[in-house]
C-alpha cells in the first residue's frame, strides 16, 4: 500500500466545535488530533487534543488508532497541516475523517477552552486530585531540613529512570509511579519511616503520594511540593547521573499485601475485570481497545502477553492521551503481580476511561519476548530510489549538487548528523522548499530511514530533480564506518518539534519555572470552564 493521495480523498468534511464537544460529553469515541509539531501544540490546544504531528503520522497511525472506522478530527492553527493529515489518513484506510472547523482559532471563537503545555488532561487531573484530597506535602526547605538532620526519611522519585538520572533530590531513589505501592514497603519496612515522593513539578508527586495514601500504606507520606522546580527555586542543589533504583525482588508476603490493597482501590474506582477467555468480547464493532502492559520496559521485553504494548503505569497516567489518543476507547491493563495494573487502572477510571484489568493469567502466558511489532504502511519508495551509504558518500565528495536533507528529531540531528546534511521538519518541507540549496538531486535520511521514506513522495511532488532515500539512514552510514558532524549550523526548519518543558533542567529561568507552577495551580479552574472531562476523585 502506498501513501499517495487520490483524487477521491481531497474532499474532507469539516466538523464544528459544538459537535466535538457533544461527542466528548456523550463519551463517544473520537480522536481529536493536533497535527502540528509539539511546540506550537503546547502553546494552545483543546483539552483532549492529542499531539499527533503530521511529520510522524504514518509511524503512529495504525498503532495508536487501530480501528480504521474511528471518528477522527484533525486540527491546526491555519498552517494547512490539518487537511494534509486528513488526506493522508484517508489514504491509510481511515473512513471517518474530519477537519475541525476553524482549527484552534475556531475552537476559541466558538467558546471552547484552550490549554497550554503538554499532557494537560493528566496534569489537570492531578491538580483536581490535590484540590479535593489536600494531598499531604512538604516544602523543599522542610524536606532538606529533614535530610540534613538525618531523620528517618526515604525520598522516592516517581519519574522515569532517565529523568531521575538527569537530576534528582540528593539521596533519593528512582521508583517510577506504578512501582510505588508494590515496592515502598521494601524501601521503608518501618511504618515510622517518612516517605516523600517527588517528580519534576507536581503531577507525579501528587498521584504517587495519593496512590500510597489510597492503598493504606502505614507510613507517613508526603509529596515534595513542586518537585525539583520547588527545590531549585529554593536555591538547593540537585544530584545528577545517579543510579539508585528500587529493589527488583520483593518478599511475597509484601506483594500479597500490596495486591489486596491495590485491588480494593481499583474496585472503589469502578475498574472492570477481564480474563483470557473474555478479552475478545471487548473487541465489539465500533469500539477501540487498547492493551497495555504496565510493568517496567525490561520486564515487558523479557516476556509479555500477546497483543499488549508496553506502557509503564506511571507514564501511562502522566501521558494518557499520547498512548491512547482515541478518547472514549476501552483500555485493558496487565501485569504479573496484581498491583501495578490495579493502581494504574484506578487512576484511569477516575479520568473517565472504561478500563479493565486482565486477571487470571499464568506466568507461562507472558511468553512473547522483545518489543511488539508496530504496523507501518508501505512508503512506495522504489528500489531505484534507494541508495547505499557508499553511493551517498561518493556523490557528496564528487560534486556539490547533491543536497542531503535529514528529517530526524531536531535534538538527534544537532547531536549527530552526516556532514553536509540540512535539517528540515517533514511537516515543513513544502514551506521551506524555496530555501533549499540548488541541487541536481536530493537525498533524504533520518535515524533509520523509517521516517524519511515517507518524505520522499512529499519532496518529489515539489521538485523536478530526482529524490533518493538513504537506505538504513544514519545508522547504515555509521555501520559503513563513516563519520558524523554535530551542531545546528544548517537548519532549514526551526526546532519546534520539541517543546522545552520548564521543569526539564536546572538552567531554566526562575521566572519560567514559577510561571509553570502558577499555570498548574490554575488548571482546576480551567477544567471547570471546559466542562468536557468527566473526571471524578474517589
Amino acid at each position: 500500500m502506498t501513501t499517495g493521495i487520490s483524487s477521491a480523498s481531497l474532499s474532507i468534511p469539516a466538523i464544528s466545535t459544538a459537535q466535538v464537544r457533544a461527542a466528548l460529553l456523550a463519551r463517544e469515541e473520537i480522536a481529536l488530533l493536533d497535527v502540528r509539531e509539539e511546540a506550537p501544540h503546547a502553546q494552545s490546544h483543546p483539552l483532549f487534543a492529542a499531539n499527533f504531528p503530521f511529520s510522524h503520522l504514518e509511524l503512529n497511525a495504525w498503532t495508536r488508532i487501530p480501528r480504521r472506522d474511528t471518528r477522527i478530527v484533525t486540527l491546526d492553527d491555519g498552517e494547512g497541516l490539518a487537511v494534509r493529515a486528513a488526506q493522508r489518513l484517508r489514504a491509510l484506510g481511515y473512513t471517518d475523517v474530519h477537519v475541525l472547523q476553524g482549527g484552534v482559532s475556531g475552537w476559541r471563537e466558538a467558546g471552547g477552552e484552550l490549554f497550554q503545555d503538554v499532557n494537560v488532561p493528566s496534569k489537570a487531573f492531578g491538580e483536581l486530585v490535590e484540590s479535593q484530597h489536600h494531598t499531604p506535602s512538604l516544602s523543599a526547605q522542610e524536606v532538606k531540613a529533614l535530610l540534613d538532620a538525618q531523620e528517618d526519611v526515604v525520598v522516592v522519585d516517581a519519574r522515569r529512570f532517565d529523568e531521575y538520572q538527569n537530576m534528582n533530590i540528593p539521596g533519593s531513589i528512582s521508583v517510577p509511579g506504578a512501582e510505588l505501592v508494590l515496592r515502598v514497603r521494601a524501601l521503608a519496612p518501618d511504618p515510622a519511616t517518612r516517605v516523600i515522593v517527588n517528580c519534576a513539578g507536581r503531577t507525579r508527586s501528587i498521584i504517587g503520594t495519593q496512590s500510597l495514601v489510597n492503598a493504606g500504606i502505614a507510613n507517613p507520606v508526603h509529596a515534595l511540593r513542586n518537585g525539583t522546580i520547588g527545590w531549585t527555586l529554593a536555591g538547593q542543589a540537585l544530584e545528577h547521573g545517579q543510579q539508585r533504583r528500587f529493589p527488583e525482588a520483593v518478599d511475597e508476603a509484601l506483594v500479597r499485601q500490596a495486591r489486596e490493597q491495590a485491588r480494593a482501590v481499583a474496585d472503589r474506582a469502578g475498574v472492570g475485570r477481564i480474563d483470557a477467555g473474555r478479552l475478545a468480547e471487548l473487541e465489539t464493532p465500533g469500539r477501540t481497545v487498547y492493551r497495555f502492559d504496565v510493568r517496567t520496559p525490561e520486564q515487558y521485553r523479557a516476556g509479555h502477553l500477546p497483543g499488549f504494548l508496553s506502557a509503564p503505569g506511571g507514564q501511562l497516567v502522566q501521558e494518557t492521551e499520547m498512548n491512547a489518543p482515541v478518547r472514549g476507547a476501552r483500555i485493558v491493563l496487565a501485569d504479573d503481580d496484581g498491583v501495578r495494573a490495579n493502581m494504574t487502572a484506578s487512576w484511569l477510571a477516575q479520568m473517565a476511561w472504561e478500563v479493565y484489568v486482565a486477571d487470571g493469567f499464568a506466568a507461562a502466558d507472558f511468553a512473547v519476548a522483545g518489543e511488539a511489532p508496530r504496523p507501518v504502511p508501505e512508503s512506495g519508495v522504489s528500489p531505484q530510489q534507494r541508495i547505499a551509504p557508499a553511493q551517498l558518500k561518493a556523490w557528496l565528495e564528487q560534486d556539490r549538487d547533491t543536497v542531503l536533507l535529514d528529517v530526524s528529531l531536531s535534538a538527534r540531528y544537532v547531536a549527530r548528523h552526516i556532514p553536509g546534511a540540512w535539517f528540515v521538519l517533514r511537516s515543513q518541507i513544502e514551506a521551506v522548499a524555496r530555501n533549499f540549496p540548488s541541487a541536481s538531486r536530493y537525498v533524504l535520511t533520518c535515524g533509520t530511514s523509517l521516517l524519511a521514506q515517507f518524505a520522499v513522495a512529499d519532496l518529489q511532488a515539489l521538485v523536478a530533480q530526482p529524490v533518493y532515500l538513504l537506505e538504513g539512514g544514519n545508522a547504515a552510514w555509521e555501520r559503513a564506518g563513516f563519520g558524523f558532524a554535530a551542531g545546528e549550523e544548517t537548519l532549514l526548519s526551526a526546532r519546534i518539534d520539541r517543546y522545552r518543558r520548564p521543569y526539564e533542567g536546572t538552567d531554566n529561568a526562575a521566572s519560567a519555572m514559577q510561571a509553570y507552577l502558577d499555570w498548574e495551580f490554575g488548571l482546576v479552574e480551567q477544567l471547570g470552564r471546559d466542562g468536557t472531562h468527566g473526571f471524578f476523585v474517589i
